[in-house]
């Protein structure tokens, strides 16, 4: 994230913390996508993603007089998403199997038939290797490579280490790697 862009939503979430509707809103519209893309693979349930999602800026909402400046207001958002995510996982005790190219925001370029198959075939051999890691490998790997957050921002969202979390991500990459060889 560019520093303007930074800027701007402590700016808003500041507005926010103080009580402007709008400004939470503008928080919201901007979050939105990424907090339900994360939900989604991290439950891989999009429909309860979505709830768990609402959840998520609902709780946000409640919690902002609490949230501090000095903290980016994403990676705090992410916090909030991931306790969600772990409590749903608690509960489940299992997680549902949903096809990834239900949840991913792909642009369609109109591929021929093979190349269709090809890459459906591609999707399902990820989703099912991401399947066989942790709930904390696969979150930690989503967090970076899906969600761009860095090193920093995913331990103050998971509140680990930052060493740790650069183990997990290499053990998950490592153990998503050993999966898709099978």
């Amino acid at each position: 994230m560019d520093t303007e862009i930074d800027s701007e939503e402590k700016r808003q979430a500041v507005r926010a913390s103080a009580g402007d509707r709008r400004a939470y809103a503008w928080l919201v519209e901007r979050h939105q996508g990424a907090i339900h893309r994360y939900l989604a693979r991290m439950i891989r349930d999009p429909e309860t993603a979505r709830d768990l999602a609402q959840d998520t800026f609902l709780k946000a909402f409640q919690a902002l007089p609490g949230w501090r400046p000095q903290a980016a207001f994403r990676t705090w958002l992410f916090r909030i998403a991931h306790n969600r995510a772990l409590d749903y996982l608690r509960r489940a005790r299992h997680a549902r199997t949903e096809p990834l190219d239900a949840v991913l925001d792909v642009p369609d370029p109109a591929p021929g038939p093979h190349a269709r198959l090809e890459i459906a075939r591609k999707v399902s051999q990820l989703e099912s290797a991401l399947a066989t890691l942790s709930p904390a490998h696969r979150e930690v790997l989503l967090l970076r490579e899906i969600e761009d957050l860095s090193y920093d921002d995913i331990a103050r969202a998971l509140d680990l280490s930052p060493g740790t979390v650069r183990s997990r991500i290499a053990r998950a990459r490592a153990a998503l790697l050993e999966a898709l060889r099978r």
